[in-house]
């Protein structure tokens, strides 16, 4: 998967950053003018063949353009994304939000939730292995173009009831060995009915609980953005719940 050449790696880079942005499918023009790539129009053409029979791109039925598909955006978060430093500012709006509630579990969670939302412009959830569940945001996800698709939608909303369904993608990455961090992109969200979402989640603990909270919202998240943020929050919780 990883023997792209420097130049595929460099187009499949703009073409998924083009994509997070516009939620359009990108055309070899749109590359040629907008992105410094250094190749003729007709050479990017024959990357983008040789990127889609490889598995990153794939070409929507009605469209001259390609997208990436969950492969590529998964590349993309593992090797070619550059994360964006968290803002002082942005730092101190999250912990202000929740640092009046950092006592109670319930509330904390509940306003932080919230907070992530509004920060990512997605939609967020969190949960605790006592069966609490909270998510804010789904007025986020009804204006992406991906969730114009009722079918979708549905699925999604559907499995904001199942508190079993999301406990048991976050106990997956229970090792305290590892990046308490996840980015879950199409399938990793449990098959066929979010394959069309992305997801990005931090476990976090207290002395007598396990949670975790996150955003979902379409594939092209823009998770260099989103990563800090989620992570941000989870070290935050982590900090605050020694004491619940």
């Amino acid at each position: 998967m990883t023997d792209l050449t420097d130049r595929q790696l460099h187009i499949l880079k703009a073409i998924i950053e083009e994509f997070i942005e516009t939620a359009e499918p990108v055309a070899s023009e749109t590359l040629d003018k907008k992105y410094n790539l250094g190749v003729s129009p007709a050479t990017i053409r024959n990357e983008m063949v040789k990127l889609t029979s490889s598995g990153f791109l794939k070409q929507p039925h009605t469209s001259a353009g390609r997208v990436p598909t969950p492969i590529a955006l998964k590349f993309y978060v593992d090797k070619l994304m550059k994360l964006k430093e968290l803002s002082v500012t942005d730092e101190v709006n999250v912990k202000q939000k929740i640092w009046d509630y950092r006592n109670e579990m319930d509330h904390l969670l509940r306003e932080a939730t919230r907070t992530l939302a509004k920060q990512t412009k997605a939609m967020s959830l969190s949960a605790t292995d006592e069966g609490d569940f909270y998510t804010s945001g789904l007025g986020n996800i009804l204006d992406m173009p991906e969730f114009y698709d009722i079918d979708i939608t549905k699925h999604l909303l559907d499995t904001l009831d199942e508190y079993d369904y999301w406990w048991k993608i976050f106990s997956a990455f229970a090792d305290p060995q590892e990046d308490p961090l996840r980015v879950l992109v199409g399938e990793d969200l449990g098959g066929q009915l979010l394959n069309q979402c992305g997801g990005v989640f931090v476990k976090f603990s207290s002395p007598s609980h396990q949670g975790a909270i996150g955003v979902i919202g379409p594939t092209r998240l823009n998770y260099p953005r989103i990563i800090p943020l989620v992570r941000y929050m989870g070290n935050l919780i982590n900090d605050l719940a020694k004491s619940w």
